[in-house]
């Protein structure tokens, strides 16, 4: 497909995005009984953020994939509409924000097109990443600045800015790992003994991982939040089982985070409440549980068609509803088949992602590409996860729909870095066949 194949249909999708988003404004609006005076100011300035995206990508990545970007803006605009419906007695103020973010989203997304020509520059500093990323991350936890909402100590205020740093420094680490990995997966992936199928690198070489995991229980003690400290450390682990395609990384990872996430609980009573209610919710419905238990009222009352925007009561879930409880207003609304169709989305982008990470043309980008994807996928299944109870609930927001300009901000900077290394690889197809990841002899095990 050439790349201006590739453009005119990102313009189509785009188009077909920019429909849904106005059309469940103005249904919401409907159903609610609100004027929907302000559907033309919203419509041209969806349209003109679409626009301003497509032609930067138009001029900085003709041959970068068509369908990442849709995706991305079809998840937001759903999340928009949800957004102002959720608002409390039609004040649009947080819709507005949302909406200011989405351009401030689009901006940095263009500026990080415009700038990042190649991103195997980006090794060159990997170890940079790495400090801003674990700055990133352990911001919270600093006293005056740090803030802690709804029992998650995530957030960071300065002045009047309120934002969560563990979103961009998810991209400043996966950074940092893409460039470590690259440079020491040859090594990391040199098995000295076997136990059974699976080989054994030297126990020195496990070091990356023991920091990763004291990282992660630093995260998940002080920061009040299993969720963020699996995700880190997932991502992690996952990026060096690609490098080095040894097992033996995933399965000690796993027992690790296991054994730590099992010490916290009886050591700290907030990880241990969040276990509590994870397993019994209707326990404490009167209290602790009463968000995740509304959360399965509101999916179950959905049904498969949903009751229609604006005619749900997932506002009973109270607090968190548009952040991180947004997937559970969607199930009760639009019912199982939107929030299939919302899944579908997710899975499409994850594919895509995954997909071009095969066709990456150095170790470098396919771990970059790898570890973003990694990134939205794992965050994806964390959220949606906690709010049916699969799992412990989590303080992540749901990619791209929940209310957010960290979140907005870092996620369109992620899409950006996938579409330069997409638009890199489809224009080196032309010159030369792609290289296979020279993976470790042994057969992965």
């Amino acid at each position: 497909m050439t790349g201006a194949v590739r453009r005119n249909a990102e313009a189509s999708l785009l188009m077909l995005s920019a429909l849904i988003a106005i059309s469940g404004y103005w249904l919401a609006s409907l159903g609610l009984d609100r004027p929907a005076n302000k559907l033309v100011v919203f419509a041209i300035s969806f349209v003109a953020l679409y626009v301003i995206a497509h032609l930067a990508t138009r001029k900085f990545l003709p041959s970068a994939d068509g369908l990442l970007l849709p995706l991305a803006l079809v998840l937001n605009a759903l999340g928009f509409v949800l957004i102002y419906r959720l608002t409390p007695e039609g004040d649009p103020a947080l819709a507005e924000a949302q909406l200011r973010w989405l351009a401030v989203a689009i901006g940095a997304f263009v500026l990080t097109i415009a700038v990042v020509k190649d991103v195997r520059s980006l090794a060159r500093y990997r170890y940079t990443f790495m400090v801003a990323g674990v700055v990133l991350l352990l911001l919270p936890t600093l006293p005056v600045i740090g803030r802690e909402v709804n029992g998650a100590r995530l957030w960071v205020r300065m002045g009047p800015l309120n934002f969560q740093p563990a979103e961009l420094g998810k991209i400043a680490l996966v950074i940092f790992f893409a460039g470590f990995l690259a440079e020491r997966r040859e090594l990391l992936a040199v098995a000295t003994r076997r136990w059974g199928p699976l080989g054994i690198p030297r126990i020195r070489h496990f070091g990356p991982v023991l920091a990763a995991w004291t990282v992660s229980l630093i995260v998940m003690i002080n920061q009040k939040d299993l969720g963020s400290s699996l995700l880190f450390f997932g991502i992690f682990v996952s990026m060096l089982w690609i490098a080095t395609a040894r097992p033996i990384y995933l399965v000690s990872g796993l027992a690790m985070f296991v054994a730590g996430a099992a010490a916290a609980s009886q050591l700290f009573s907030h990880v241990h409440d969040r276990i509590l209610v994870w397993r019994d919710p209707f326990k404490y419905i009167s209290g602790s549980g009463y968000q995740v238990t509304q959360s399965l009222f509101a999916l179950a009352t959905g049904g498969t068609w949903g009751t229609g925007l604006g005619l749900g009561r997932p506002d009973l879930i109270r607090f968190s509803v548009h952040t991180d409880f947004i997937f559970s207003a969607l199930g009760e609304e639009l019912g199982f088949a939107g929030a299939i169709a919302a899944l579908t989305a997710y899975a499409l982008f994850a594919a895509k992602s995954f997909g071009l990470a095969t066709r990456a043309r150095d170790d470098f980008s396919k771990l970059l590409v790898a570890g973003l994807a990694i990134a939205i996928s794992f965050q994806t299944v964390l959220i949606i996860g906690g709010v049916t109870k699969l799992i412990p609930l989590t303080g992540v927001t749901l990619p791209f729909m929940s209310y957010g300009g960290s979140s907005l901000l870092s996620n369109f900077i992620l899409i950006a870095l996938l579409m330069r290394v997409s638009s890199s690889s489809a224009e080196a197809e032309y010159e030369a066949p792609p290289t296979e990841l020279n993976l470790p002899a042994g057969g992965g095990r």
